[in-house]
């Protein structure tokens, strides 16, 4: 299978483009600058990308099997929030207008729900992320409108960073828009387990039109 990923030199995305070459797949990494990318792979094409020239992203993408965008706006950006939404929506625009359906967007655990509420909107969510996590959750109803691609929203566990330190276990749980929590009441996924999780979805869709979430 081809797969281009977006924002392959990020956290999220350079855990998935490693997942992706281990599973033997076809990557196309994009990225504004590719040059940290330091994989070296006979299936691996790097590509540097202004997701905001929709024309030159269109060509890049056309032929893929699926486009997993794990694109991050910046996260002192101070107009996070506006730059993530319009990056997001030119992101969108390019993979339908590339004859790409599947498309899978990682977004944040902001916009889950306990108790009937959202989590970015609660008093203890980290200031430094609620920007960010606010776009996140706001595309996301955006894009529930779009009924010409098949894709996918995928929601982190609430502790899903560099501090999660399992490793690649292969293991995870999966849930819609609830948090999944561990028995000790943790949600927590390591980001190669993210990246497992991702690829599952990519190769054996199970989610499509829906948004979903994984924690051990």
């Amino acid at each position: 299978m081809k797969i281009a990923i977006i924002g392959a030199t990020g956290f999220t995305g350079s855990a998935i483009l490693k997942e992706a070459l281990l599973k033997g797949h076809q990557v196309l990494a994009l990225a504004r600058n590719t040059a940290s990318v330091t994989e070296k792979n006979p299936l691996l094409t790097l590509q540097n990308i202004d997701i905001a020239n929709t024309g030159e992203l269109t060509k890049a993408l056309t032929g893929s099997d699926v486009v997993i965008s794990a694109f991050n706006a910046g996260w002192t950006n101070p107009n996070l929030y506006n730059d993530y939404l319009s990056g997001a929506r030119e992101i969108e625009k390019a993979v339908g207008a590339a004859g790409v359906k599947r498309f899978i967007v990682i977004g944040g655990a902001g916009s889950l729900y306990i108790a009937g509420k959202q989590l970015v909107d609660g008093p203890d969510f980290p200031e430094a992320y609620r920007q960010g996590a606010a776009a996140a959750r706001d595309y996301l109803e955006l894009l529930k409108a779009n009924k010409q691609l098949d894709w996918t929203f995928f929601s982190p566990a609430i502790e899903m960073n560099p501090g999660v330190t399992t490793g690649r276990t292969g293991n995870y749980r999966t849930g819609l828009d609830n948090p999944v929590f561990d028995a000790n009441g943790r949600s927590l996924l390591s980001v190669e387990d993210l990246a497992v999780a991702i690829i599952d979805e990519a190769e054996a869709p199970k989610h499509t039109g829906l948004r979903f979430t994984a924690a051990y």
